[in-house]
């Protein structure tokens, strides 16, 4: 869901990412300046803007595209490519010229290491000095963390007790049959998911404790009580509306997973006031917002473009008409 999918798939995405930009049309939003954009120090470019297909990626890929617009520059709306690595290809490749990225999927998935880096800035700045080699530009990262998490509905919560993922490694050796999971495939074989998650912790579950089902399946069983703990993911607009509770990752097990613009760097160096443009909009970002306007999307039904819109109208980071 997330855009994370493992090395070994990494060779069909690629295959298969070409598909995604054979289609594209013209962004094409009444915006003006509002405190970014100023001068519209982009007149001229004409930029194109990629994401991946998930619901955070789609309303981040309109943000980026309705700020460069409001500089001024023309935008192609080539968001929604399938895959991991399909956006990020694009980019680099030079079919695009920018999209959000995640700093935990770039160091992981395409650069290829194990370990994470714990501190978020020291892992994007080390994915920035890796991805220049690429010809891939990382301007600054927003604090939106859309990592992996454990949650709880708020009754089962009460109930446990449990606050953080420590306090879930005690119950699971106090009370084994407590602590049953719902988790995704890919999550269940990752290095950075259950395996490791059960070595940092100490957790040794027994396979019948752990139920593998579809990221949708696993908020809906959570918020019902049936799972008493779901893997989530902390940007998630459905931990707000079902009320639940996510454990702190005490031990910081999870990879940093910060969102920030990942630019083609010859692009950038053609319009390095594109940095500018999209600094301020990305200081912005953090888990509180994006769960609220994931919501708009998977709760209430409301459309990717338009949520990105009515959100950077109401902070007044560009005007309408």
């Amino acid at each position: 869901m997330r855009g994370r999918a493992g090395l070994a798939a990494l060779g069909l995405l690629v295959a298969a990412s070409g598909c995604g930009l054979t289609s594209g049309s013209p962004m094409a939003d009444d915006v003006r300046p509002g405190s970014v954009g100023r001068g519209e120090p982009l007149k001229g470019a004409r930029l194109t803007v990629t994401s991946k297909s998930f619901t955070e990626g789609l309303i981040l890929g309109a943000v980026m595209g309705i700020a460069l617009e409001a500089a001024g520059a023309e935008v192609l709306d080539r968001t929604g490519i399938q895959g991991s690595v399909g956006s990020r290809e694009a980019v680099r490749k030079g079919d695009a010229d920018a999209g959000y990225e995640y700093t935990g999927t770039a160091w992981i998935t395409y650069l290829g290491h194990s370990e994470p880096i714990a501190d978020p800035r020291r892992q994007w700045e080390a994915v920035k000095k890796e991805d220049a080699a690429n010809g891939l530009a990382w301007l600054r990262p927003s604090s939106l963390d859309n990592t992996y998490a454990l949650a709880m509905n708020r009754r089962n919560a009460q109930k446990y007790g449990t606050k953080t993922m420590s306090d879930v490694a005690e119950l699971a050796k106090s009370d084994p049959g407590a602590v049953r999971l719902c988790v995704e495939v890919e999550f269940a074989n990752r290095a950075d998911g259950l395996p490791g998650m059960q070595r940092r912790y100490g957790m040794d579950l027994p396979a019948r404790n752990v139920t593998q089902m579809d990221t949708g399946i696993i908020y809906t069983q959570t918020a019902k009580g049936s799972c008493p703990y779901g893997e989530v993911f902390t940007t998630d607009g459905r931990i707000k509306s079902m009320d639940l509770v996510v454990m702190d990752d005490d031990r910081k097990f999870f990879p940093n997973y910060n969102a920030a613009p990942m630019i083609n760097a010859r692009t950038l160096k053609e319009w390095p006031a594109i940095a500018d443009v999209l600094d301020p909009v990305t200081a912005r970002l953090n888990n509180a917002v994006a769960q609220e306007l994931n919501a708009q999307v998977d709760v209430d039904g409301e459309d990717p473009h338009q949520v990105a819109l009515d959100w950077m109208v109401e902070e007044g980071l560009v005007r309408e008409g």
